[in-house]
């Protein structure tokens, strides 16, 4: 019987234990280590932000969904990893710390990691809900959020002028596109509200140009012609009134403003009535220790507190980045039975094209590895995993982000009937400029239109992949 672990019950880690209990037979375990009890769909987190949906309609308890499915649950945060075991213990092992405090150690024949990101506010002071901003990374912060922002909202009907400013809060961000969700949220909300006359709303963003999205931007297919996504960002940002700052890196938020640099070198002071940045991630802090108790977390992790995976980090220039470096099969080169998923993992390098400002600051988006890409990765490696233990001899299953596609679809208001989003496609998601010159992505596959169909997918898409988390009939069969 083979027993496996999976650290994480979010997009990618939900989407690894249950194709893994369903693709193995009931003698072998499949459990879950997650510090909370409760799947949430992010995507959906930006309309609980403005009010729109509870906490409730994103979230789905995962106790019921496991015990239906036959997944062991451990309520709990991994905190230290033990892929050899130890001298009295020679199976490897997970330590477990729950909420009291309490330490518990749990063992594995196979272990995905899919912990996600620790939400580093404190990059930036005065940075998130301890702070003097806001934040919708979880359901509890966009529901915080909301009632900021029903309060700012009352202040505007009463006549008072403010401005409320969305974006990244600190250079080294990633999940510009959630921002940039919510952003046109809240100007839909504020318009369908009759409290936009007297609203300044600006973007803020450490995207060198708008449309960037931490993947380089990208040349679509829009309305029959061939533009790119600063385009077609910029295009909305005028219609809508939205000003924006491109750029820039939040030092600190203090007495109600924003103090930032830019990637030319100015400083700036932004004043703000209402905020919503989103944090830099990093990883959760998990560390690791061979066979004799020496510490290896440096071996097995970047810097960055996320696990290497089969990816090349040889340092190089941006010109000598290629698709080759990025993962396949999510393995660590370590340890054979051990993988990192969606934003678990270490990606080789960014994306987007390194940028610094003239004081040396890091102002470039990280590469974003959520959402599709990461349940696409979770079903890969659970099924690699599985085809291990059943001694299938057949070739392993790869998901590298240098040869997936992805779509997205951005919601921009969320009226039943005057609601809109905008949907786009990329293939593939790192761009090879070797095989497409010039453009680095498949066009036949790369396009982005405007308009209410996407604002119904995107509701759809709500409902379906929250009926796929509750493991209902059939759920197998809706795609990641």
């Amino acid at each position: 019987m083979a027993k496996v672990m999976v650290l994480g019950a979010g997009i990618a880690g939900h989407t690894a234990a249950m194709t893994a209990r369903r693709a193995l037979p009931r003698e072998h375990e499949v459990v879950v280590v997650s510090p909370k009890d409760a799947y949430n769909w992010v995507p959906s987190n930006i309309w609980v932000g403005v009010g729109r949906m509870s906490p409730e309609e994103v979230l789905v308890p995962l106790r019921p969904v496991y015990e239906r499915a036959g997944i062991s649950f451990v309520m709990g945060r991994a905190v230290e990893l033990r892929p050899e075991g130890t001298p009295a213990s020679p199976r490897p092992f997970v330590v477990v710390e729950a909420a009291d405090g309490s330490r518990r150690e749990e063992t594995y024949d196979w272990l995905i990691n899919a912990t996600g990101p620790r939400l580093n506010f404190g990059a930036t002071p005065g940075l998130g809900p301890d702070g003097e901003t806001h934040s919708v990374c979880t359901a509890e912060h966009a529901a915080a959020t909301a009632r900021a922002f029903a309060a700012c909202v009352a202040d505007l009907k009463k006549g008072a002028r403010r401005t409320l400013v969305v974006g990244t809060g600190h250079g080294s961000c990633t999940c510009e596109g959630a921002a940039f969700e919510y952003l046109f949220n809240v100007e839909y909300e504020l318009r369908r509200l009759g409290a936009r006359d007297k609203a300044r709303v600006v973007f803020l963003t450490n995207e060198a140009a708008l449309g960037d999205f931490g993947v380089d931007g990208l040349r679509l297919k829009s309305g029959g012609y061939v533009v790119h996504s600063r385009t077609f960002a910029e295009s909305l940002f005028a219609e809508r009134g939205v000003e924006w700052l491109t750029g820039a890196h939040v030092r600190s938020v203090r007495g109600g403003a924003l103090e930032y640099e830019t990637l030319e070198g100015a400083e700036g002071r932004l004043e703000f009535d209402f905020g919503m940045l989103l944090p830099p991630f990093t990883g959760v802090g998990l560390k690791s220790f061979g066979r004799d108790g020496v510490e290896t977390t440096a071996e097995l992790f970047a810097p960055s507190g996320f696990m290497k995976v089969d990816a090349d980090y040889a340092p190089k220039p941006y010109e000598e980045w290629a698709p080759a470096d990025w993962p396949r099969v999510y393995q660590s080169p370590r340890h054979p039975n051990l993988f990192a998923v969606g934003i678990a993992f270490a990606p080789p390098h960014p994306i987007s094209r390194p940028r610094k400002s003239p004081s040396g600051t890091v102002i470039s988006p990280a590469p974003p590895r959520t959402g599709m890409p990461s349940a696409v990765m979770g079903r890969v490696v659970a099924l690699n995993t599985a085809d291990r233990i059943l001694g299938r001899e057949t070739p392993a299953r790869t998901a590298s982000m240098a040869e997936l596609g992805a779509a997205c679809v951005a919601s921009a208001g969320a009226g039943w009937l005057s609601g809109t989003a905008a949907s786009m496609t990329m293939f593939p998601i790192v761009p090879d400029y070797a095989r497409w010159p010039g453009v680095g992505r498949d066009l036949d596959y790369t396009f982005g239109e405007i308009g209410s169909a996407g604002h119904w997918i995107k509701t759809l898409l709500h409902h379906m992949f929250l009926y796929k988390a509750r493991a209902q009939p059939g759920w197998w069969l809706i795609p990641e």
